[in-house]
């Protein structure tokens, strides 16, 4: 039984053995000659205002992983729309049963503030 997972297995170690042969090859024979010039951030062809490696706001990263989140929730009304009806009436209370769900996830993130940009 174990043995039909063996596949997977090589197949794992080696896409993992290959990338990271291709990252320490990248780093190793890569061209490495920082300068002054090339540390500064371009803005295109303006001067930058500020340095370019600024803290971004943990709030944008809230915002994004709560749309990538509903984005991913959202995708399974597909399936359950081509299933429609085969999984009758089942399907119809599980689906809004889901909704339910997204929506107090939804509601509690928007009175959090998460959803508000400054």
């Amino acid at each position: 039984m174990l043995f039909d997972y063996l596949p997977i297995i090589v197949l794992i170690i080696i896409s993992t053995g290959l990338a990271g042969i291709a990252v320490l090859l990248g780093h190793l024979l890569g061209p490495r000659r920082p300068t002054l010039r090339k540390s500064v951030p371009y803005e295109s062809g303006m001067r930058p205002i500020g340095p370019g490696a600024r803290r971004m706001p943990v709030r944008f990263y809230l915002i994004a992983v709560l749309f990538i989140l509903f984005d991913i929730e959202i995708i399974f009304f597909l399936p359950w729309a081509v299933v429609f009806k085969k999984l009758g009436l089942f399907g119809l209370v599980e689906m809004f049963i889901f909704i339910a769900i997204l929506l107090v996830g939804y509601v509690y993130a928007w009175k959090k503030g998460a959803l508000e940009w400054e």
